[in-house]
């Protein structure tokens, strides 16, 4: 059977109602723009023959019932069918408090997209015929009740079920913390661990073993497309973050069972009340990861001492910014060489060594 449909993906929206945002000076993040850069998005795609849109979590700022009731209001509105993840910003909390909805109230907002069992916040649909959508749950909590990238033993169970028995051509699954590394040695720094999946190497063998090629995250803030033995899984930046950015994806297959998927990216450069959004977001960002450079520099591998890091740190401002832009390529010939060689390592490169830009556009080959 031939398949051919376009589809969009909007990551880590931080929805956030007016009177919802409380002002934090470390936050990398301008939640003051979610709504209008989403209504801006959603005007892009009311443009475009679109099949299906995908948010792979983080959809409000911190969980806030309003903010969910807001968003899903505003989904029920649009002329095609929306998946949503929950992201660690959605449920903050085991329990709701005064404050944010907990975490087993998440699938009561979103019925309509995805969650037809309220009681699961994992879900399997058929969203098209011949493609069959995997949404899963990564928040969990410990006994102490802090917050965890983790996948429970009966989600595990069900999603070998699931897998044994789809028949669909196409088979992608959507969660929100990171399974493969997008960053040099991210799993094992502890900066960047956090956006991972504790168990995602569990995740990867199961989906492998079933033939799934497509793994789509958010959580990272980040444009990059990471592959693993034949699995992609590509992260899409925050919708609040610098560069704004969205992705269409057009996935087609022929009668010979070809398969490819074309990724294309979009910006937001301007809103109402922010002319320069892209600018101001850029420079916000670099304002505020001074503490967290610092950080990577003084800690293993870099392991500056403290004075030399603080000589260098200016030079890496925009370091972030152009990390979550994606396909960046970095050159610090000033720093030390060992120093030097980990930073330049963020750049985009490909298994042989050259540059590779396909974190925003890209024919991926199935």
């Amino acid at each position: 059977m031939r398949l051919n449909f376009r589809f969009a993906i909007v990551s880590d929206l931080h929805i956030a109602l007016p009177h919802t945002i409380w002002d934090n000076p470390n936050r990398f993040h301008l939640v003051e723009v979610s709504i209008p850069v989403l209504e801006i998005i959603l005007e892009h795609l009311e443009q475009l023959d679109l099949d299906v849109l995908l948010l792979p979590g983080d959809l409000t700022q911190h969980g806030e019932s309003e903010n969910h009731a807001w968003l899903q209001q505003r989904l029920a509105q649009l002329p095609y069918p929306v998946y949503v993840v929950p992201g660690n910003h959605d449920v903050p909390v085991p329990q709701k408090d005064g404050h944010s909805i907990g975490l087993n109230d998440f699938s009561h907002y979103y019925g309509k997209c995805g969650y037809e069992n309220p009681d699961r916040l994992y879900y399997t649909c058929e969203i098209l015929p011949g493609v069959r959508l995997i949404g899963l749950n990564s928040n969990q909590f410990d006994p102490e009740g802090k917050q965890l990238g983790y996948m429970d033993d009966a989600q595990l169970t069900w999603l070998k079920g699931v897998l044994a028995s789809a028949r669909e051509e196409l088979v992608m699954v959507m969660i929100h913390h990171n399974v493969m590394d997008h960053l040099p040695h991210q799993s094992s720094h502890q900066l960047g661990r956090r956006y991972m999946l504790d168990n995602g190497p569990v995740l990867l063998q199961l989906l492998r073993n079933a033939g799934v090629q497509l793994i789509f995250t958010g959580h990272l803030h980040v444009q990059d497309i990471a592959c693993d033995r034949g699995i992609y899984e590509i992260t899409t930046g925050s919708l609040v973050s610098y560069p704004h950015p969205y992705r269409i994806l057009h996935f087609q297959m022929d009668d010979r069972g070809r398969k490819q998927l074309r990724v294309e990216s979009h910006r937001i450069e301007a809103v109402p009340g922010w002319p320069t959004l892209a600018q101001t977001s850029r420079e916000w960002i670099g304002d505020r990861s001074h503490p967290f450079l610092l950080k990577l520099l003084i800690q293993p591998p870099s392991s500056l001492p403290l004075q030399q890091a603080k000589e260098l740190v200016s030079s890496l401002r925009y370091f972030w910014a152009d990390i979550a832009n994606g396909d960046a390529m970095f050159n610090f010939p000033h720093f030390p060489p060992a120093t030097r060689a980990y930073f330049e390592s963020f750049s985009a490169m490909g298994p042989d060594g050259t540059p590779q830009a396909i974190d925003n556009y890209a024919t991926l080959v199935l």
